[in-house]
């Protein structure tokens, strides 16, 4: 992030916080939000906060930090870069002290938000917590499975069965290490996506979501967000 991106997002959020004074915005009674922009032929945007502006210049595959917006009722835009054009204008309630992810997925078209409750609470210790997004919209159900590196899918189980566009899982927690995410299409073992190696640390939080290549279509890649540690 470069400086002017931090100075707009300071300065935004201060602003939020003023003009929603009404609802008591104390550090306390803030909610976590961090933003993904995941539509693949969509230029980049920026992100109002009731109508403040809280992110700027948005590009595919980008995701921000978390960052503190007052609890309660808010309303949400995604514009196009430097313009009033809203491609998503959304009411969302956000509770104190949550935490949440909002995706911009589909299509340019028909783009819409993808609203996550995120769970930061720690895992058990030793343990890794790990959600999965499917965020391809041209792709259909998937299946997704989780194995130890280089483990042969011909006799593997699915970790996860008939996830469609837009679903999400909960929070998978299992013991660090080494770990591969594979991707195929429903009751195939063709793989679409494969991570490679992921190396999780004890107590890592981490959200994987399906994505497409810019534009649209394949190579599908994933994106590995930390959500905590």
């Amino acid at each position: 992030m470069t400086r002017k991106f931090l100075a707009v997002t300071l300065a935004a959020l201060v602003a939020a916080s003023t003009a929603c004074s009404d609802d008591n915005n104390s550090p306390s009674s803030n909610a976590q939000v961090r933003v993904v922009h995941g539509s693949p032929d969509a230029p980049a945007v920026d992100v109002l906060v009731d109508g403040a502006k809280v992110l700027d210049s948005v590009t595919y595959k980008v995701a921000s930090g978390y960052l503190a917006v007052p609890s309660g009722s808010r309303n949400v835009k995604v514009n196009l870069y430097s313009t009033a054009t809203s491609v998503i204008n959304a009411d969302v309630v956000l509770s104190k002290d949550a935490s949440y992810t909002v995706i911009a997925v589909n299509t340019a078209a028909a783009i819409e938000p993808l609203v996550l409750m995120d769970d930061l609470a720690s895992p058990a210790a030793g343990n890794v917590k790990v959600r999965l997004v499917h965020g391809a919209p041209s792709v259909g159900t998937v299946d997704i499975y989780v194995t130890a590196p280089g483990a042969n899918l011909a006799a593997a189980t699915p970790t996860l069965t008939d996830v469609p566009f837009k679903g999400a899982s909960g929070y998978l927690e299992v013991p660090a290490g080494d770990y591969q995410v594979r991707i195929t299409p429903a009751g195939t073992k063709t793989v679409a996506i494969d991570t490679g190696t992921l190396t999780l640390a004890a107590g890592q939080i981490r959200t994987g979501i399906a994505v497409e290549a810019p534009g649209g279509g394949g190579p599908l890649s994933a994106l590995l967000l930390a959500d905590k540690n």
